[in-house]
């Protein structure tokens, strides 16, 4: 897949606003999956194997204590604007609120699907894991957010970030230039869709589906009752 290839059957549309702007989509609805608002349940997966994907694994990218008895697993696309309205509101409210006070735990799974840039970023983002600066990275391209595919993360760009959050910059070009990551990036954003993602940001609170850039009030609401469960 090249830089400017979509995600196979990928149906293009405008951003969609859904529930006061809160969710970016280019992707079809599920049949009778709900665009807004917590999910009672996984949509268009058999529960057993929406339990199992919705695990911690072992590779995944995981901010906070993993044994924490809240799990939020948010899968996002670097450029979609919404997810970046997230990483500057209530992602940062769950995080000091609950993921520093060891309440939760917080994974990224990626959900490139607004095109070439995005994937690319993906694999840039997991290539910065390699040396331990994932996260790192994740914010430094949400700071950096500007406009679909029109150069924001460019791959000159995805270098040049690297080098300014202080990886070496040898060995993360040697790992974004093989494009090792690819079939990666594309088996996660394949995974969300089977979980009934069809838009971004969609975040998993303990299996329960959470779509848009919500206000803190709603995760808060379903984070508290899981924790006291």
């Amino acid at each position: 897949m090249d830089q400017k290839t979509l995600i196979p059957g990928a149906i293009i549309l405008a951003g969609v606003v859904i529930a006061g702007a809160v969710l970016y989509t280019k992707l079809p609805p599920a049949p009778g999956t709900p665009l807004s608002g917590v999910g009672d349940s996984t949509p268009g997966v058999e529960e057993g194997a929406a339990s199992d994907a919705l695990k911690i694994r072992q590779n995944d990218f995981v901010l906070g204590n993993p044994t924490a008895k809240v799990v939020l697993i948010e899968y996002g696309d670097f450029q979609c604007p919404f997810c970046g309205r997230f990483f500057q509101t209530a992602e940062k409210q769950i995080i000091e609120t609950y993921v520093k006070t060891g309440k939760a735990v917080f994974l990224w799974r990626d959900f490139a699907f607004l095109g070439g840039e995005s994937f690319r970023a993906a694999e840039a983002a997991r290539c910065a894991g390699e040396q331990n600066k994932f996260w790192e990275y994740h914010d430094y391209l949400f700071n950096r957010q500007n406009g679909e595919n029109e150069g924001a993360f460019a791959d000159a760009n995805l270098k040049r970030f690297a080098g300014e959050i202080g990886l070496n910059q040898t060995t993360f070009n040697a790992c974004f230039d093989s494009g090792k990551y690819k079939k990666a990036v594309e088996d996660a954003t394949t995974e969300g869709k089977s979980l009934g993602v069809n838009g971004t940001p969609a975040t998993f609170v303990n299996g329960q589906m959470i779509s848009g850039a919500q206000p803190f009030s709603v995760f808060q609401k379903v984070i508290d009752e899981e924790l006291k469960k």
